[in-house]
């Protein structure tokens, strides 16, 4: 047991040493700029404000296709949170994102990166290729704006990807 306790405390190390070399938080400038505005886009309340506003203006044909959305928004939501309150990995030391921070302070899984890997899934496996392309460009920017922000490690949005795949896959059986 030691031998996996050792190795497992170097993986976390080498995380930890990997993520802190991403990071901008701290960094003034275009890239801590961008790195924000990134971070910020994959949050469930303008991606909820953005299928809201789709579902006013978009006709019958659509409005299916972003109830399935929703529904995988709020289904990430909650594995996501299940899985946080079991592993409870706390999140990078920092000062940037203090509202992540203050009411959700488990780092594991990045539910940025899986609800970004969610959308982009569902859009290719229900019919949206368009979509789904768009999407899959945009989730690894948000996954690493989450590391370079601070507020997750490399391992957190790469666990997040991965859940978000198969809930995405999870998302085309249940409709």
């Amino acid at each position: 047991m030691r031998a996996g306790a050792a190795w497992a405390s170097r993986w976390q190390q080498a995380d930890a040493r990997l993520s802190a070399r991403l990071r901008v938080a701290e960094q003034p400038g275009t890239r801590r700029r961008l790195a924000a505005l990134l971070a910020h886009s994959g949050d469930s309340w303008y991606l909820l404000a953005a299928l809201a506003l789709a579902w006013v203006v978009s006709g019958p044909a659509w409005r299916g296709f972003i109830v399935q959305l929703v529904a995988g928004i709020l289904g990430t939501a909650a594995v996501v949170f299940i899985i946080k309150l079991t592993v409870r990995r706390r999140r990078p030391e920092g000062e940037w994102g203090l509202f992540y921070r203050r009411t959700d302070p488990h780092s594991f899984p990045s539910g940025h990166a899986a609800r970004m890997a969610m959308l982009a899934v569902a859009g290719f496996a229900l019919g949206h290729p368009w979509f789904g392309l768009a999407v899959a460009l945009w989730a690894p920017l948000v996954a690493l704006s989450r590391v370079a922000m601070g507020v997750h490690y490399v391992s957190d949005v790469v666990g997040g990807l991965l859940i978000g795949l198969v809930l995405g896959l999870a998302l085309r059986w249940l409709f």
